[in-house]
């Protein structure tokens, strides 16, 4: 594919590195060996194994840039003896796992002390217990990212390329068996989709562990919504390093809002994904959910797996023991071929969230995703406030919200009689209209309401190891989207409706063109497919699933601002009648 996108890619400048920051040190190639029962400080994880570090090894990929990486390996091992697993990112190499809970987290997420070492790279494997079991962990620094040469460009074609290069001078390196795996979450696994679909020769395993499918679809322009605030506000001002800029999601939406082949780079081809992949996913986060669901439908391999947690990626990466040991059992049977029963472990797991302070349920071992026994049932829209199932309102009726008002909105409840499992893709299908403005912005949340009528919260980490036992203790300050979930959600720019129906991967779930702008004559009723968010949610009798439709995000945290927001005036659902406005909900 051409790296020529045929416009001008905007620049964003970035603050050069400063030593400390982020762990940064001056660049200094050099080699140590860290011996048994070395620590890098008190109360951290305590060396098991020598592990000989390599730093800031220059690696040159095909345009000639130099990508640095510091490489942990066993020492003293047989040459051609040791697989790899290559994490890959511009965060920086030395940017660990403690410095990154303490900056971004309450309580560490419960994640005890002594459990990480400090040579993790941020969202990746720790080098402590990947060595310890006999494999080198390759981090690097991304294009651009630090050191490293050339402009930062985040997923697409380059930074496949740029894998894709470092994977074949990882796997000719003298103390490499010749195979090499990558693991990771966040970019380290939506970089992985990249990489892995342009089918480097020595790559022979994938682990991505929360790994977003599209960047223009679920992360920056949801919807035909810009969306990277976050990532402007605290990922390029405080987190990412460089000496020759990044190209500008921000400004290239800005210049160009609507999906050009530069957007469209950024959704890796699942379909051309053909080696042993294990991927992981959870209803809690709200950027990820939707890529690893689509990669277990798409990648082109029977030899695939998903589990399907119900805590927070960097939880469950560092925190959780088991998940950690069959990461390792994964790469073992792939990249160093011994016969461990891998092919046992089932090839799907899902969990189901109760919210409160109910434990979830997990390691629930289902058939496929979608769980083929789902039925799919429509709850329709009443002008009374109730969702009912499958009997339409007869009568047409209207409802609005003032599209302005961030505190305003409609809602529809759907209260269970018995104990019922949601858990699936849901959709909303809403007719709607505005008076005042040729586009609306509309938001959807599903909210879980308890039997009294308390919207309620999940907690995405084990109440084990934290200071309090209810959501209702938690401070105002620390309920932020890493540790609360509220419920999933929808989100389209009405503008931006046009769908090819022929490349979605599911009905419920549209595959929104974004290529033109189709503007709605105010006064007029427009049909919209709204995808939401996938969802595992128990509901015990009493309790209900509240739809509420707005003008704003109602999320815990954002991913936008109300300045990205193009609404005016009210908006009108049209209920019952020829405009039957539903949502279909999948039950198990």
């Amino acid at each position: 594919m051409s790296l020529n996108f045929n416009i001008q890619i905007p620049v964003e400048e970035l603050k050069e590195p400063v030593v400390g920051h982020g762990g940064y040190q001056e660049l200094n190639s050099r080699e140590e060996t860290l011996p048994r029962g070395y620590s890098t400080a008190p109360g951290r994880r305590v060396l098991t194994c020598e592990i000989l570090v390599e730093h800031d090894i220059p690696i040159v990929v095909r345009d000639g840039s130099k990508l640095y990486a510091d490489i942990y390996r066993p020492p003293k091992v047989p040459t051609r003896s040791t697989p790899a697993i290559l994490c890959w990112s511009p965060f920086g190499k030395k940017f660990n796992g403690i410095q990154s809970l303490q900056l971004m987290t309450p309580w560490n997420l419960g994640i005890s002390e002594g459990t990480l070492s400090g040579l993790e790279k941020f969202e990746a494997p720790d080098p402590a217990e990947f060595v310890d079991r006999g494999y080198a962990v390759v981090n690097v620094d991304s294009r651009g990212a630090f050191d490293s040469e050339g402009r930062m460009v985040i997923m697409g074609t380059q930074e496949a390329q740029d894998g894709y290069d470092v994977i074949e001078w990882i796997a000719q390196q003298t103390w490499c068996n010749g195979n090499v795996g990558m693991a990771g979450n966040s970019h380290l696994a939506i970089v992985q989709w990249l990489i892995a679909a342009l089918q480097p020769p020595s790559l022979k395993a994938i682990a991505p562990w929360e790994g977003c499918g599209d960047l223009y679809r679920e992360q920056f322009a949801r919807g035909g919504i810009y969306g990277g605030d976050l990532f402007d506000h605290l990922i390029v001002k405080y987190m990412l390093r460089g000496r020759n800029g990044m190209e500008s999601f921000r400004k290239m939406f800005q210049q160009h809002p609507l999906a050009n082949d530069w957007w469209n780079d950024k959704r890796p081809d699942m379909r051309k994904i053909n080696i042993p992949t294990y991927i992981t996913g959870t209803w809690t986060n709200t950027m990820h959910g939707m890529g690893a669901i689509r990669g277990w439908m798409e990648v082109d391999t029977p030899q695939k797996w998903l589990r399907w947690h119900p805590y927070q990626e960097w939880y469950d990466i560092w925190g959780n023991q088991d998940g950690r040991d069959e990461l390792l059992s994964f790469f073992d049977r792939y990249l160093k071929g011994i016969e461990n029963g891998w092919e046992l472990t089932p090839r799907v797991r899902m969990a189901i969230l109760k919210y409160g302070e109910k434990e979830p349920l997990a390691n629930l071992v289902e058939e496929n995703l979608p769980i083929p026994r789902t039925r799919y049932k429509k709850a329709y829209l009443n002008s009374n406030g109730c969702l009912t199932l499958e009997q339409a309102p007869s009568e047409p009726a209207q409802v609005s919200y003032i599209s302005e008002d961030p505190e305003d909105m409609a809602k529809f409840t759907l209260t269970f009689t018995e104990r019922t499992h949601v858990v699936g893709i849901p959709k909303a299908i809403l007719y709607m209209r505005c008076d005042d403005m040729d586009d609306m912005d509309i938001f959807i949340v599903l909210n879980k309401v308890s039997a009294s009528g308390e919207k309620l919260f999940n907690l995405n980490i084990p109440w084990k190891n934290i200071p309090v036992s209810k959501i209702s203790e938690i401070p105002q300050n620390l309920r932020t989207e890493v540790v609360l979930y509220q419920g999933p959600t929808g989100i389209l720019r009405a503008s931006n409706r046009a769908i090819d129906s022929s490349r979605s991967m599911h009905p419920n779930w549209p595959f929104y063109t974004h290529e033109k702008e189709e503007k709605i004559q105010p006064g007029s009723v427009v049909r919209l497919e709204i995808g939401i968010w996938g969802m595992g949610v128990e509901y015990e009798a009493g309790e209900s699933l509240q739809m509420c439709v707005s003008g704003h995000y109602q999320g815990i945290s954002n991913f936008g601002t109300t300045e990205h927001v193009r609404n005016k005036g009210k908006h009108w659902l049209h209920l019952g009648g020829e405009c039957d406005s539903h949502l279909i909900l999948p039950f198990v």
